[in-house]
Parts: structure tokens; sequence; C-alpha cells
């Protein structure tokens, strides 16, 4: 099958865009074990890091390294610790705000479809009065068993070169 481009008003656009505002929504409110429902078994989640290059030494991507390589079994172990007492990082929890925006879909097969989407993500931890901004665009795959999408692949593709942010405690 060819790649086919799926066009704001189709159906299947508004499936998978409504899929994305759940996943925000339930990672906002915190409901990680719902979110780990939403995920493919053989999930790949990466964030390559960025640097700053010129644009003849290629994207802006150092090549192997990431700030994090995970499948499903080490979301699992995320999701789990943050239910620990130990979970210094996120306890007290964060406060997050995912907007979503600029989505664009390819058919690249029967169920599956390649989503592209810009994510901008907000975060406030304690009292402070400030709160950290962080910019990227996602590269996924989903697939589709039934009336039902499961986030197959995300690429985390961030707009700073330097992290604005203590940790990289909460999910994208």
């Amino acid at each position: 099958m060819l790649s086919t481009s799926i066009k704001i008003g189709n159906p299947v656009y508004f499936e998978i865009l409504e899929f994305l505002q759940a996943e925000a929504e339930v990672l906002d409110s915190g409901e990680f074990r719902k979110w780990l429902d939403m995920l493919d078994q053989e999930i790949k989640y990466v964030m390559p890091v960025r640097t700053t290059r010129e644009r003849i030494h290629g994207e802006g991507f150092i090549g192997n390294m990431n700030h994090f390589e995970e499948n499903y079994a080490s979301l699992k172990k995320r999701v789990e610790r943050v239910e620990t007492e130990f979970a210094w990082a996120e306890d007290p929890p964060s406060r997050t705000r995912r907007f979503i925006t600029n989505v664009r879909i390819e058919q690249s097969a029967e169920d599956e479809f390649k989503v592209k989407s810009y994510l901008l993500l907000t975060r406030s931890r304690g009292n402070e009065s400030d709160y950290n901004l962080i910019t990227c665009v996602r590269n996924d795959i989903l697939t589709r068993t039934g009336q039902e999408c499961k986030l197959k692949t995300r690429e985390i593709l961030i707009d700073q070169t330097t992290l604005g942010m203590d940790n990289l405690g909460v999910f994208f």
C-alpha cells in the first residue's frame, strides 16, 4: 500500500486526533496506568539529543545519543516507580499541560498511521511561580485493531539544546 495523506475532515483524522487528546488528558491527570494501556507492547519511545550545528552537518541531532530510549517494560517500570515513595523527582507531582497542534497523518499500511504533531508541554513544580516550557515535534506510529488505537513508536524531537528543567520525569 502506498502512503496516503489523511486530510482534516476525514473520520480517521478525527479518530487519531481524539486519541492524541485523550492521551494528553490521561498524562496531565497522572493516570499513568491508563496511559500504559494506550501503548503497543512493542513500543519504541525515544528522545534524541539535539545539538546546534550548521545545516551541512545534518538535522541537529546526535545519531546515537538519546535523553532516553525506552520500550514497554522500561516505561512500565517508570510508572511503577512513580507510584512508590522513592520517586523524589515527581513527589509532589509536576503539574503539566500538553497542547497538541499541527497534526499531520499518513496511512502507511491498512491499520498503521504515521502521525506528526507539535507539542507544547508546560510544567510547574511545587510553589514556584515560574514554569518550564518544552516544545517538540513528535513522530508517532499508531496502529489500529478494531476501534482501538495504540501508540507503537514515538520519536520526540525537542527544540531546545539545553533543557530548561531539572529532570525528564514527565512523559511526552
